[in-house]
């Protein structure tokens, strides 16, 4: 990592974290626990993960750097406990492409947030590729507004209001470690959960499911994510969300047959391909 630009070492990250995310909405399908028991163990799990490893690399500065991440860390916490929450509620209650659609939109939002509190205007390759994804999303949802899941779709967008924020956050905070402070947020996640949680118990399938997904497509995910953003504007690590957008899907199409319609297939597309162009470009420049 150490010979690697600041471009390329926010845009792997962001990639392979979006990879690992990417069967996140497939095992959350797969589990039998009911939404605020997963609710609970995705955020219990990644804490207590997270939380040894960093006291193993960082013993007790860890708490050195959460306490010094002041009111960065603050804010964090409480958008990154929102969208942990608003995720798995909207994936539960509208279909996973729905709920993905509504995430992809964080690019669009962390580019305008960034011009009016980071005054980092996107150049004109960000700006034409937010457009065209842009674009492509509304393609794909004008199809999904017969289904009617609003509760589910509103819940989603949230989601993708705090995923922008945060991205924001970090950026704003570039030479502050808001690793510590993710793991906090964890922590209020499981504790809110408590609220509702109406069972405890894993049985079944649920025994492997539950923790390897909140290992492989939460723990790992959330570090990454948290870190990349202090090398590359935050609409550009977003951008790498919307992969999921449609990665996301066709996992679940492909396992639980629940299909996504041909306007996510073709918006998708577009979607994968405008990524792919604009990362290739920002490296080559790099």
């Amino acid at each position: 990592m150490k010979n690697l630009t600041d471009q390329q070492k926010g845009s792997l990250l962001a990639f392979v974290a979006v990879m690992f995310i990417t069967p996140d909405s497939l095992f959350i399908r797969l589990s039998n626990v009911d939404t605020w028991g997963l609710v609970f163990y995705r955020g219990i799990i990644p804490f207590l993960t997270v939380l040894l490893g960093m006291l193993i690399i960082y013993k007790l500065n860890f708490f050195k750097i959460l306490f010094t991440s002041g009111y960065h860390g603050i804010f964090y916490v409480i958008t990154f406990s929102v969208t942990n929450i608003t995720f798995v509620v909207s994936i539960q209650n509208t279909n996973v492409a729905n709920t993905l659609v509504m995430i992809a939109t964080a690019p669009m939002l962390s580019a305008i947030l960034g011009a009016i509190f980071l005054k980092e205007p996107p150049d004109k390759k960000t700006w034409i590729s937010i457009i065209i994804t842009f674009l492509a999303i509304i393609y794909i949802f004008y199809d999904s507004l017969k289904l009617g899941n609003f509760y589910g779709d509103v819940l989603g967008f949230i989601t993708a209001i705090g995923l922008a924020v945060g991205a924001i956050i970090i950026r704003s905070a570039k030479t502050k470690n808001l690793v510590p402070a993710a793991v906090v947020g964890k922590l209020f996640v499981a504790t809110f959960a408590l609220l509702f949680i109406e069972s405890f118990a894993l049985v079944g399938n649920d025994l492997l499911i539950v923790p390897f997904m909140c290992i492989l497509c939460v723990a790992i995910p959330f570090v990454l994510v948290t870190i990349a953003p202090r090398f590359i504007p935050a609409e550009e690590v977003n951008l790498f969300f919307l992969l999921e957008t449609i990665i996301g899907p066709i996992w679940v199409w492909l396992i639980i047959k629940e299909q996504p319609s041909l306007e996510t297939l073709q918006g998708g597309l577009i979607i994968i391909t405008t990524i792919a162009i604009h990362s290739y470009l920002k490296l080559k420049n790099s």
